[in-house]
């Protein structure tokens, strides 16, 4: 989720493409809790420990942009890190309360909040009894992040795997595919191009993967109807 497009050998080759460039109307918080103008690789300070690349966040936003001209300025509330099981997002984590506080916090800016992107699950395919609890697991991470952000009806996006680290992908996706929460959509990544790890996607993947989420979104009407990347709209 947070993005490893253009990295190879832990170093970001720095090559942007079209659908992810900055543009004026994306902001991104940052981790000082500051919006600023929106640009790859958006989680960077959020991921610190990793070298992160392209991701899907900017490709995202500038569909919707482009798409309806009318939505106004996006702010993007990067939150993702690269490499936890969902445990670690369980309710009162540490990651969990990270995301939770940061969108809060912008919340009291003035911002909407309009949806929460997800994809994650790679670490879960190593162990047997994380990938039978996977389903159940997520579930509750979408309900309690849902009530604890007082937005019962948030839309969420998710993505379903493309590439594992473990033996138990087939599981993983099946749980993910089998989600059945009101306003939950499901964006299936298989078959989209891996980077050289053979575990991240390519630039040109996270940027199509963008995309396809963005259209989601679109489909969710009004938006009235969130490793994860808030994603609100600043009035």
């Amino acid at each position: 989720m947070s993005g490893r497009g253009g990295v190879v050998n832990n170093i970001f080759d720095w090559y942007i493409p079209p659908e992810c460039q900055s543009n004026s109307s994306i902001l991104r918080l940052t981790k000082g809790l500051s919006w600023e103008v929106a640009k790859e690789p958006i989680h960077q300070d959020i991921d610190y420990y990793a070298v992160c690349g392209i991701g899907l966040g900017m490709s995202f936003a500038n569909f919707i942009l482009k798409n309806d001209p009318n939505i106004g300025v996006i702010g993007l509330v990067p939150c993702a890190i690269g490499s936890t099981n969902i445990t670690q997002w369980s309710q009162g984590s540490f990651y969990y309360n990270q995301m939770v506080n940061r969108t809060r916090i912008t919340l009291q800016g003035g911002g909407t909040l309009r949806a929460l992107l997800w994809y994650q699950g790679e670490s879960d395919t190593l162990n047997l009894d994380d990938a039978k609890l996977y389903k159940s697991r997520l579930e509750k991470f979408f309900t309690d992040a849902r009530n604890d952000l007082g937005t019962p009806s948030l839309p969420i996006i998710q993505v379903a795997l493309a590439t594992t680290l473990g033996p138990y992908m087939k599981e993983i996706r099946k749980a993910q595919l089998g989600i059945n929460l009101p306003n939950v959509k499901t964006i299936d990544a298989n078959g989209l191009k891996v980077g050289p790890d053979y575990v991240h996607l390519s630039t040109q993947a996270e940027a199509q993967l963008g995309q396809m989420l963005a259209q989601a979104f679109l489909e969710f009407g009004s938006y009235t109807i969130h490793n994860s990347l808030e994603v609100q709209k600043k009035e």
